[in-house]
């Protein structure tokens, strides 16, 4: 988890960067090679190049913006900026060049066109048991991680019984590392990466391993440092990405293929995925929900009322949502407030075939007065699909609010 890149022509901080963008990437590009003989050979020439040529760059050599024989992109003209307090979701099937992209940021690798600018301290858990010496202890791991990100021993020691404390391994933590399950591994990674309150926080489905009570100890945790963080967060779980992301970009192919609300990004990608599976000719069964409309029994609200939300359904068949999600924005597109199915055990999941209605009732809303915007998400059995989505198509009014409360559940 390097705290600074070094210097290089491709990645540079820039000293007039917007104080609160964290991160800017301009036109990155990223390519390797399949043939393992061409690729050690175009490493000698390009390392020859870098090393005899004052600019870095062999002049008689080739384009970085161009591809030899055998060679791809696995990124290729990649731009967006993250700013304090945004997390951004990455999302994109296996080999899409998320995790390629992630590496890059973390200076683990170097861009081979475009340049990255990164501001503070990076906290990273990329791969399962990076960062980590697996003969060293859990221990002395936290000691050199904290010595990477620049911390001196003191600062490190104020951290360490929080830091083993969150990763619930107190009877491991004088064990090599190399003994830790893979459960064990992320908890330590994770409690690492984000207890120094690092300015930048790049996740990599860190979340798909262990349990529930641990998944939501991170998404608290990055809750709690997400005003002062940049977030990059990657995950297959379409439930995670909306819970916690502002923002959405959905690669395809090593390129964004889509940038947008976070909600607006995962449908996309849905849509992505399903007209992919059609076109391959393998058989997909159709969705039940032929139409759907969602409404709301009142569009003023004051301080502490209650609103109905009713979802009418046409469906082709009988059946049942695995989770239904509704979040509150506010007109900065902000998720203030949410309900959640798993929450409420009594809340109708199922459905019938043709005309049916589910209603769901959010009581108590306290939020301050302004103008709000409603999604209802509905997955299926995964939670990772969605089924049905009403993308902020619903508005209502607070006339008498009188306190803000923030991200809070329904």
């Amino acid at each position: 988890m390097p705290s600074s890149y070094p210097s290089s022509k491709i990645i540079h901080p820039s000293s007039d960067l917007d104080d609160e963008v964290l991160i800017k990437v301009d036109n990155v590009s990223k390519k390797f090679c399949r043939d393992f003989k061409k690729s050690l050979w175009y490493g000698l020439k390009d390392t020859a190049g870098d090393i005899f040529s004052p600019s870095g760059q062999n002049p008689t050599d080739h384009d970085d913006a161009t591809l030899r024989p055998s060679e791809f992109w696995a990124n290729q003209s990649i731009s967006f900026e993250v700013k304090r307090g945004e997390c951004l979701g990455l999302i994109g099937h296996n080999g899409a060049g998320k995790t390629t992209l992630l590496k890059m940021l973390n200076g683990l690798m170097k861009p081979d066109t475009g340049s990255i600018e990164m501001r503070g301290k990076i906290g990273a858990l990329i791969a399962l048991g990076a960062g980590f010496n697996p003969i060293l202890t859990g221990r002395e791991n936290i000691y050199v991680n904290g010595s990477i990100l620049g911390l001196h021993k003191k600062e490190i020691e104020a951290k360490l019984d929080e830091i083993i404390d969150f990763a619930e391994i107190e009877d491991a933590i004088d064990a090599p590392v190399r003994t830790y399950s893979s459960g064990m591994q992320v908890r330590l990674g994770f409690a690492v990466a984000s207890s120094f309150k690092p300015d930048v926080l790049l996740l990599d489905e860190v979340l798909a391993v262990g349990d529930r009570a641990f998944r939501q100890k991170c998404l608290d945790r990055i809750g709690e440092i997400m005003d002062s963080t940049a977030v990059i967060f990657v995950s297959h779980q379409a439930e995670l990405l909306a819970h916690i992301c502002t923002r959405g970009i959905v690669m395809q192919a090593g390129k964004v293929h889509y940038s947008g609300t976070i909600t607006e990004a995962l449908i996309e990608y849905d849509r992505v995925q399903s007209e992919k599976t059609v076109s391959s000719g393998l058989h997909r069964s159709n969705k039940p929900i032929n139409q759907f409309s969602v409404s709301t029994d009142s569009s003023k609200l004051d301080w502490g009322d209650s609103i109905s939300v009713k979802i009418d359904l046409d469906t082709y068949e009988s059946g049942c949502f695995g989770a239904i999600q509704i979040y509150i924005r506010d007109v900065g597109d902000t998720i203030v407030a949410e309900w959640h199915s798993k929450s409420h055990p009594d809340c109708q999941l199922s459905f019938s075939r043709g005309s049916s209605s589910i209603s769901i009732e959010l009581e108590d809303i306290k939020l301050a007065q302004g103008i709000y915007k409603l999604t209802v998400n509905g997955y299926d059995h995964t939670g990772v699909t969605y089924l049905m989505s009403s993308v902020n198509e619903l508005q209502f009014t607070l006339d008498k609010g009188v306190r803000s409360v923030s991200n809070y559940q329904l």
